[in-house]
């Protein structure tokens, strides 16, 4: 499969944006997870976004817990728990429909693995953690054991099939309303995405695309400094930074737009503002200046509101 990809003009125009992380608690019911998401005020948050200047805005669809804030039929049927740990209500079309009146771009963050606090997830959708990530050992070379790294890692293939079934039917729903996804966990790229044959990072890509083929497509590799490329797929960088905040130069790294994704806070989704706002506002000039992007992550309430001590921040950057 080859895939041409896509225009990152849009974003590169954008500058920024925001991400929040909006989970569930990982033992909280159905029926609460329901009421909680049923509870989000988009148009609330709408107002904060717009009010704030900010162009684009990533939300989660899930992650450890297995609640997703969408419904999806291909994640029921493969997993069968029931009551469904998806929402009945589909958040990001709701999303959607009140950021784009205020020209607000949507993008979406899912993980690239199964929810690994959900026992029974993790079986059905046949998915286990491998046991060697790229970033923490090499491919080459012998374990303690005398055996080859690579042989200990597995390409989880019918895992692989069932998420990208899970992932095109949202995309297929949302087509062009969703610009972008940001893939969390890529951990194991040679073992589960390095390969000619599907699954690979092609198909992961084309299920990502499946409604919606202008949209762009980051796979994270974890924490890498500098940011790097991590697949000849992907439209943009992940860039996951966390404590530090590092060079940049120049708008792509190996054909992929440069994009920086870290948090305004103490943690991801979490805390006080961690910098002042000069040094917000200058690293983000700066960012921009060499040709990137640049995403703060910040927290968010159960209601889907921002604090205001973090918008006092981002409207410094408008």
């Amino acid at each position: 499969m080859t895939m041409k990809r896509a225009s990152t003009d849009w974003f590169r125009n954008l500058k920024w944006g925001l991400f929040a992380h909006y989970l569930a608690e990982d033992e909280l019911p159905s029926d609460e997870w329901n009421r909680q998401v049923e509870s989000f005020d988009v148009e609330g948050l709408a107002d904060q976004l717009a009010a704030a200047g900010v162009p684009y805005f990533f939300i989660t669809l899930g992650q450890n817990s297995g609640h997703f804030c969408s419904p999806n039929s291909a994640y029921d049927s493969i997993v069968g728990i029931e009551p469904s740990k998806c929402s009945r209500r589909d958040l990001v079309a709701d999303l959607y429909d009140v950021m784009s009146k205020r020209g607000i771009e949507l993008l979406v963050y899912l993980p690239a693995g199964a929810p690994d606090r959900d026992r029974v997830a993790m079986e059905k959708l046949q998915w286990h953690n491998n046991p060697q990530p790229d970033h923490v050992r090499p491919v080459h070379g012998l374990d303690e054991d005398g055996k080859p790294w690579g042989s200990r890692n597995e390409r989880l293939a019918e895992f692989q099939r069932n998420w990208q079934s899970v992932i095109t039917e949202w995309s297929e729903r949302w087509g062009r309303k969703v610009r972008g996804w940001w893939f969390d966990g890529c951990y194991f790229a040679n073992a589960m995405y390095r390969h000619d044959d599907e699954p690979n990072f092609a198909s992961f890509a084309a299920a990502a695309k499946a409604g919606n083929p202008d949209s762009i497509v980051a796979f994270n590799p974890g924490v890498k400094v500098p940011v790097v490329c991590h697949s000849e797929y992907e439209d943009y960088t992940a860039g996951e930074i966390s404590k530090g905040l590092p060079e940049v130069n120049g708008r792509y790294i190996d054909g992929a737009q440069l994009h920086i994704l870290s948090y305004l806070g103490e943690r991801w989704g979490s805390g006080e503002p961690r910098f002042s706002d000069e040094l917000v506002v200058a690293y983000t000039n700066y960012v921009n200046e060499h040709g990137g992007v640049i995403t703060w992550d910040l927290p968010i309430s159960k209601n889907g509101l921002l604090p205001d001590s973090f918008l006092a921040q981002i409207k410094k950057l408008n």
